[in-house]
């Protein structure tokens, strides 16, 4: 297919292509870019693909872009070769292949899953194996081609879906390709395997094996040379050694189903326990990538067959040691997490009523598995000795170490589970008692000897602390008093204060051990370290949240080691011990709740009013910003429960901090981070104190007013939808006119947004707002739907709603698109509420009539906004919704929407979707609509929409008439 004057014509493919590679400056390359995009689209793109591979000038890397965008043609754009020439392209993928036959290889496997494509779609090719077998296998030096071709043919059929066929073609073409095949290609890999010795050790054999492994029945695998040839190359040192594992662990996969693969478990299970000798010796030679290669099949296979270990503990039990032993032997800790799905797998098990005998006898096993996973827990000793350096300089090792060990935490919650906590804690206690005996003289301020074996026990007990029951009564009350005399080492304390902060649950039952184990954590906050202070932060708040009663008479001290420690400490840690001072607060009987509020929120507002009246530049408005926080987080957790008719006494401290507030949102108008830390403040204060909030609600409506139409940040109106949730109509306390009230106060945020939206030349330029703005929206439906769904607004609504599809960031395309299933919704009884109030789920005919009404009105745009997303510019996580959307619209109207539709589908670009399809597609939604099946039109939407999407869209720009007009707004 090749044309005369071929470099002519892939010079310019052959340019663009080379300034790509080359450093060339950005502009350029991404108009070299958009040329190949094009160009891999295009027509022509057949003949010159075939030149630029059939060309001696053109080099490696420009062949391989040749090959891939050949495959992506006969993939997607097949159609634009008429059949009779497809015998031509096929000669020329197995003249391109007989050349390529000794590499490079990605040329060659690419060349592959072409004639793979190819043969999936040219349904008329009966023979496919045998034709590639007689041109490509009677010479050595192209059986690597055959090779390559057997292993991509399974997979490209497993992924047909890409292919422009029908469900009924793909599956009549899997079986002609793939089961008819099964047993020739059995054959073919036992010929070949069995040919020499050269043979049996080629990973491409390996690979074809695992390809095949699905469609050729597994104990015809087992009984062929092919699972000796396996078992062999574990022995080998090369490439061959990696495939084996690869394809006996995937042989062992086949056998999850244990009891409909018992036979073929009985061949493999020797097989695999055999390979215990060759651990250890993997181990005690350091090869670490045989260790992990063996340590993987052990662990798939207790993966596999971990329901029989259960039911057969003895006969199995070889399995678990073996893995167990991967665990003892893996000093470079590269293959342990290969064990860690295994350990969780056998637990849920175990702890199974009916599997208790499999349990007892399993018990020796994870009393070791801890014994291994606390010595993996210590920290390295350092070769230079510098213990501020323990990783000595290795950054990227130092933090995989901290993210294994938090799994190895979770292996010995695994334990707790199978074991019991008492008889798991005994082993960090027996190691913590054995350290103290033998270094515990031995530590002074200068130096802790072999800290290492200490500390790694202290996690242990940080890690089990989530399964320890609160009425322990055995370990804790003899491991606590140990922990509080831990040795100030800073990575000790950093543990010990950790751990303390994990049993807070047991402590609260426990108040006699409540007062050393406080001292201990409070007087951490003076540390030198910042991690032991950071700790100490994280365990004040646990203690004081589950604490909290014990320590309401303690609310004066408390405030004094709050306000003491508080501006000297990290955000994050701010924000932990408010959270903790404010649990206690939040026990305080409601007579005296209103001076203690004043008493621990008092001088942090005087200190914000200090900032605020210094704040000039970013750095400070943050650090108001994140006072304000500080604030808010007293809201969140004060809640007092007070009786009806009675002042709420944290809503008059409100009214005490609402002219502050509301001055930061005014003299600040341009700063986010204090503009949304307001409005989470006024937001907590209306979810917290619900409609005793009333008489603030009509200046913080204003507020809310001036401040949106002020600073054109969404916090407000995520700050007026729990306005809108807490005062709606029918909720308790809430009379008409307040709802109304609340109603004109949603509409006027509603107007100034459609104004915003009309005035930027493109959505994209507020998408968070629009985000918020949308699901104010969906709010509205569900409180207030007369009054929003009536509201002569909704047409310019749904316009924008249309608009702000237009986008590409996720989050504010799904917003909108809930608000239009919500509003929809109503427009078949199928309003979106979920009260238990049923009256709220009946929709009067009239909201009924009006979004019919509104469906005419803005339909067709949105049909095509929403399929136009679908097939180009939608984030893969709005398919659902976008869906849903469109099978709502034809719930409602069936035969209006199928219009719209087809309309749709007639303003594709030409060339991208054949005749064919379009009415194939078109008929398809017709049939369902006559028959009544209307949601089955989802799957035919996304089926379509998805294809034309894998076609046509690399990431390239526009639809031509199908781009979304500007916004208008004139209200």
């Amino acid at each position: 297919m090749a044309a005369n004057g071929a470099q002519q014509v892939y010079e310019p493919v052959l340019a663009a292509h080379n300034l790509m590679q080359s450093a060339s400056n950005r502009t350029q390359k991404e108009q070299a870019h958009e040329f190949l995009e094009k160009f891999q689209k295009s027509q022509e793109a057949w003949t010159t693909t075939l030149a630029m591979l059939e060309s001696s000038s053109v080099d490696a890397a420009a062949k391989l872009f040749a090959a891939t965008t050949l495959k992506g043609k006969i993939v997607y754009d097949l159609h634009q070769i008429p059949r009779e020439q497809l015998p031509e392209l096929r000669a020329s993928i197995m003249r391109n292949l007989t050349v390529f036959h000794a590499g490079p290889k990605p040329i060659r496997l690419t060349l592959c899953v072409c004639l793979a494509n190819l043969a999936i779609q040219m349904t008329e090719w009966k023979d496919v194996l045998t034709d590639i077998v007689s041109a490509l296998g009677s010479d050595p030096a192209t059986l690597p081609c055959v090779l390559d071709f057997l292993r991509v043919l399974p997979e490209e059929v497993t992924h047909g879906r890409k292919i422009a066929l029908t469900e009924h073609e793909l599956t009549m073409r899997t079986a002609e390709l793939i089961e008819d095949n099964a047993e020739q290609a059995l054959k073919l890999l036992v010929a070949y395997a069995t040919s020499s010795p050269a043979a049996a050790r080629n990973p491409q054999l390996l690979n074809c094996i695992t390809s095949w492994m699905r469609e050729i029945p597994l104990d015809q695998i087992l009984s062929s040379p092919l699972l000796a040839v396996i078992i062999d190359d574990l022995n080998s040192d090369d490439d061959a050694f990696e495939a084996a594992v690869e394809c006996l662990s995937a042989l062992i996969a086949e056998t999850r189903d244990v009891d409909e693969a018992m036979q073929s478990i009985l061949v493999l299970y020797p097989q695999v326990i055999a390979l215990r000798p060759k651990l250890a010796q993997a181990a005690q030679v350091e090869d670490s990538e045989k260790f992990k290669g063996i340590a993987r099949i052990f662990a798939e296979a207790g993966e596999s067959w971990v329901l029989l270990i259960a039911r057969l503990p003895n006969d199995f039990r070889a399995l678990v040691e073996a893995v167990l032993e991967t665990a003892a032997l893996d000093k470079e800790r590269d293959a342990i997490s290969h064990t860690f799905k295994f350990w969780y797998d056998l637990k849920q098990y175990l702890t199974i009523d009916k599997y208790t005998p499999a349990r007892m006898q399993n018990l020796d096993i994870y009393s070791k598995l801890i014994d291994i996973m606390i010595s993996h827990l210590e920290y390295p000793r350092p070769e230079g000795g510098d213990e501020k350096d323990l990783f000595e300089g290795d950054r990227e090792q130092e933090e995989k170490f901290r993210e294994f060990r938090h799994q190895m935490g979770d292996v010995l919650k695994d334990c707790c589970e199978v074991m019991g906590v008492t008889e798991c804690l005994q082993k960090p206690y027996d190691l913590i008692q054995q350290w103290v005996q033998t270094y515990g003289s031995q530590a002074g301020p200068n130096g802790v000897p072999e800290w290492q074996k200490l500390e790694a026990p202290l996690f242990a007990v940080r890690a089990m602390g989530r399964m320890v029951p609160p009425d322990e009564g055995v370990m804790l009350p003899r491991l606590i008093p140990l922990i509080v005399s831990i040795p100030d080492h800073n990575k000790l304390r950093f543990q010990a204060v950790m751990a303390l902060g994990r049993y807070t649950e047991w402590t609260a039952q426990h108040p006699d051990t409540l007062q050393p184990q406080l001292d201990y954590i409070m007087a951490a906050f003076d540390h030198s370290t910042k991690d032991v202070i950071r700790a100490a932060a994280l365990s004040f708040k646990f203690f004081c949240n589950d604490c909290a009663s014990l320590l309401v008479s303690f609310v004066v001290p408390l405030q004094q080691f709050f306000a003491k420690h508080l501006d000297q400490l990290p955000v994050s840690s701010q924000e932990e011990i408010t959270e903790g001072v404010a649990s206690v607060v939040a026990k305080v009987p409601v007579d005296q709740l209103y001076p203690t509020l004043k008493l621990y929120v008092d001088p942090v507002m005087q200190h914000l009013a200090t900032i605020a009246n210094q704040a000039k530049d970013e750095p400070e408005q943050k650090l108001l910003a994140d006072k304000i926080n500080l604030v808010t987080i007293f809201i969140e957790f004060v809640q007092p429960e007070v009786p009806a008719g009675q002042e709420n006494p944290a809503v008059k401290y409100c009214q005490e901090l609402f002219p502050l507030l509301g001055n930061l949102i005014t003299h600040f108008n341009q700063s986010v981070p204090i503009l949304e830390r307001v409005c989470r403040c006024w937001r907590y204060m209306v979810l917290s104190y619900r409609t005793a909030m009333r008489p603030l609600l009509p200046e913080l409506a204003t507020r809310l007013t001036q401040g949106f139409d002020a600073s054109r940040q969404g916090c407000f109106l995520w700050a007026t939808a729990a306005i809108v949730r807490e005062f709606s109509q029918g909720m308790e306390q809430v009379d008409t006119g307040l709802a109304n009230d609340v109603y004109q106060f949603y509409e006027q945020q509603a107007r100034t947004f459609l104004k915003m939206l009309s005035d930027v030349v493109r959505p994209d330029e507020l998408p968070d707002l629009i985000e918020d703005y949308f699901r104010l929206a969906s709010d509205m439906a569900l409180y207030f739907p007369s009054e929003s769904i009536m509201s002569p607004l909704m047409e310019t609504i749904l316009l924008a709603a249309c608009n702000a599809l237009s986008l590409l960031k996720e989050e504010p395309i799904i917003a909108t698109l809930h608000f239009l299933r919500d509003l929809l919704g109503y427009g078949r009884n199928a309003s979106p509420s979920s009260s238990f109030d049923r009256t709220r789920h009946e929709v009067p005919q009239q909201l009924q009539d009006r979004v019919k009404q509104l469906v005419l009105t803005v339909g067709e745009l949105l049909v095509q906004r929403i399929m136009t997303g679908m097939m180009y510019s939608f984030p893969e996580g709005c398919f659902a919704d976008s869906s849903g959307v469109l099978l709502d619209l034809f719930e409602l109207n069936p035969e209006q929407v199928a219009s719209w539709v087809a309309n749709t589908v007639a303003m594709l670009p030409q060339g991208s979707i054949t005749p064919q399809e379009s009415e194939r597609f078109l008929n398809n939604i017709r049939q369902r609509i006559q028959t009544g099946d209307v949601r089955m039109i989802r799957t035919i939407l996304q089926d379509f929409t998805t294809s034309y999407r894998r076609r046509n869209v690399a990431p390239r720009e526009g639809l031509g008439r199908l781009e979304a007009s500007r916004f208008r707004f004139f209200g």
